[in-house]
């Protein structure tokens, strides 16, 4: 078990929120969606024009209960302050960064990449951003439906939604996005192989 000090998870969720800022400028700048609470907000502010940032800190408030009693308080208040963190970076990181060009299956690949990392380095100092992945292992604490089913439910349902806001070919760059986050998740999350020195 990793021990980190009060510095190390400062640092690493300046890091992880400001990697997952930059994944979500990319996204949005190719008019790409995602899994999970920021797609549903991704497809919530293409749909209303309503900004993401706004929507994404709303949209995670009903689960802070749920990550209390699930994860405790030290979790609830980091991730708390990470969907804050990040939240606000999106707001402005746009005024920071112009792409000039930005080829979408490059962009995808690339949004995948970073965000997979900005969450390892989350959830390596306890902390997320929030929402389904809460959810989801509330669920399978109280019903015994396994996690990983919930999560790819409510992507299915979220990709359905997407290809009658955008064309297929955008929801086929956007999950191959998806696939690279969950990759990066699935091939360094790996508890036998951190260790903290």
């Amino acid at each position: 078990m990793a021990v980190h000090t009060k510095l190390d998870d400062a640092q690493a969720l300046v890091y992880g929120t400001t990697l997952a800022a930059f994944g979500i400028t990319i996204l949005t700048h190719l008019g790409l969606v995602t899994g999970q609470t920021a797609g549903l907000a991704v497809l919530i502010s293409y749909a209303t024009g309503w900004g993401f940032a706004p929507v994404f800190f709303t949209i995670n408030l009903p689960f802070y209960w749920l990550g209390y009693r699930r994860m405790g308080l030290a979790f609830t208040v980091k991730t708390f302050l990470s969907v804050a963190a990040m939240s606000a970076l999106v707001q402005v990181m746009p005024a920071w960064i112009d792409f000039a060009h930005l080829d979408p299956a490059f962009g995808a690949v690339l949004f995948g990449m970073v965000s997979g990392s900005a969450l390892l380095a989350l959830f390596r100092h306890g902390a997320s951003l929030g929402g389904i992945g809460i959810l989801a292992l509330y669920l399978q604490e109280k019903t015994g439906f396994r996690a990983g089913w919930t999560q790819l439910v409510f992507d299915a349902a979220l990709f359905a939604v997407a290809l009658a806001l955008r064309d297929w070919q955008t929801v086929a760059w956007s999950f191959l996005g998806a696939l690279v986050v969950n990759l990066v998740i699935a091939i360094n999350h790996r508890r036998d192989r951190y260790i903290a020195t």
